[in-house]
């Protein structure tokens, strides 16, 4: 009885949206009524492997640095998955001048 069980809750997994594939872009900014990107674009990413080995930094400052960005003007953040955790990236776009 088990068995079938564990299977149809494995199948029913893999129905949900994203579960084999995702790569979704989302915005960080809350005010986008008059958004300026400016002239530089900089991104930091950090990856994962099975939930067991991470390693990048992602952060704000990490991707202005690599910009060269001084004043951040707008922020994206971007994810990038296969099969849920056994591989992973997410990073963050940030643009300005």
């Amino acid at each position: 009885m088990k068995r079938p069980l564990a299977l149809l809750l494995g199948l029913a997994a893999l129905a949900l949206p994203g579960c084999i594939y995702a790569h979704i872009k989302s915005p960080l900014d809350t005010d986008l009524q008059q958004t300026k990107l400016g002239a530089k674009v900089g991104t930091a990413s950090n990856q994962q492997v099975l939930g067991l080995v991470a390693w990048g930094d992602a952060g704000t400052q990490a991707a202005a640095a690599n910009g060269g960005i001084t004043t951040i003007n707008h922020a994206d953040e971007e994810w990038f998955s296969i099969l849920w955790f056994v591989y992973g990236r997410r990073t963050t776009i940030v643009y300005g001048d």
